[in-house]
């Protein structure tokens, strides 16, 4: 292998003059008029993002090794007419919300129906730009972009999204400001659907996480509560199962888990006091094998269940709220052992994460 000295900032500019060599978000559009937007750097992490689709992230590799799931002749268009599930590219990021995430719902907090996970994957993102360069020896990119939900007489949220792309390390990181232009308060739901795929989820892979209880979602999720953090064959027919954690974090609100093998994964890191739910979906059914690790500042409730269960967090006139995750892909056993390390340490120096209420799901 090189190493990286051959990533040094000097070497780097004594033999090129355009570091699209190196590293670049590159914007480019398909026949039927989608919109992608391919990253790459030097690390070998590749993937591509949807602005016409809320600017998530479809595609996504690791020197050549998928680590997300996608469906049948993906990209899709967005359709605001269209089914979610229908519509749903799989994809290494599916951000769900802004005002729903959580099953269809008919008896809405606000008005019109409520598709499930929200209006958020059918929307188009707007003034889409890169800008970034060198700070001292450290060469990183940025894309950025605008989504907005709103509706005439109703909810008025615009999400500014950056994604952050460093020169030389596989790491995905984004940090959305979500902002209530109304004058009214807004019911705010925000799942990052972050969806794993073979061969990084497969028989043997393992979740670890620092834990300070999980809950299964239902009667499913119920038959597999001792063996939720262990992924198993693909089975045909395979229900899916749910489980809710609830996480314990440093003093600054930091958290971390990780889907490991013996010398590979993928770590996640956000901060509990924006996002303190985990939601876990197992889902390794033949040929739809797909698993998510999913962030949130809600469960996949709905607005309804939510607001019964005094969770649904409201967006106030004027305000504005900031969320921000980072996953990196563990290469090597060394990787996955100082991942595995911290994460062990959350479990026995954390506090159980503020604001993640649920009390309901443990009287079950």
């Amino acid at each position: 292998m090189l190493g990286k000295d051959w990533l040094q900032r000097t070497q780097i500019e004594q033999h090129s003059l355009d570091m699209r060599q190196f590293v670049d978000f590159r914007q480019s559009t398909l026949p039927n008029g989608l919109r992608l937007v391919e990253a790459y750097n030097a690390s070998g992490l590749s993937y591509t993002i949807l602005p016409d689709r809320g600017l998530d992230i479809w595609t996504a590799h690791y020197r050549g090794v998928p680590l997300t799931w996608i469906s049948q002749g993906s990209p899709h268009q967005p359709d605001i007419g269209g089914s979610w599930l229908r519509l749903f590219n799989g994809g290494l990021l599916t951000t769900c919300g802004l005002t729903h995430a959580g099953p269809a719902e008919k008896e809405p907090l606000t008005e019109g129906g409520r598709d499930l996970h929200g209006l958020y994957t059918h929307l188009r993102a707007g003034a889409v730009s890169v800008s970034g360069g060198w700070e001292g020896d450290r060469y990183t990119l940025a894309l950025s972009g605008t989504v907005s939900e709103n509706r005439l007489f109703g909810e008025q949220l615009r999400l500014e999204r950056t994604y952050r792309l460093p020169l030389d390390a596989p790491v995905i990181a984004w940090a959305d400001r979500i902002t209530n232009l109304g004058d009214t308060p807004a019911p705010l739901m925000v799942l990052y659907h972050v969806n794993l795929g073979y061969p990084l989820i497969r028989a043997g892979t393992t979740l670890v996480s620092p834990d300070h209880a999980v809950y299964p979602r239902d009667t499913e999720a119920r038959k597999g509560v001792t063996t939720w953090a262990h992924y198993e064959a693909a089975q045909e027919g395979y229900a899916e199962q749910v489980f809710w954690h609830h996480l314990k974090a440093a003093a600054d609100g930091q958290t971390a888990v990780a889907l490991v093998q013996e010398s590979f994964g993928m770590l996640f890191e956000w901060n509990t006091r924006e996002l303190p739910y985990l939601t876990q979906w197992k889902n390794t059914r033949q040929g739809i094998y797909v698993c998510g690790v999913e962030p949130g500042n809600c469960l996949p409730e709905g607005q309804r269940k939510a607001q019964e269960k005094g969770r649904l967090v409201w967006l106030e006139p004027g305000q504005s709220q900031s969320f921000a995750c980072a996953l990196t892909v563990l290469d090597g056993a060394e990787a996955v052992a100082r991942a595995r390390e911290r994460i062990a340490a959350l479990a026995r120096e954390g506090t159980p994460a503020s604001g993640c209420k649920l009390d309901d799901y443990a009287s079950q």
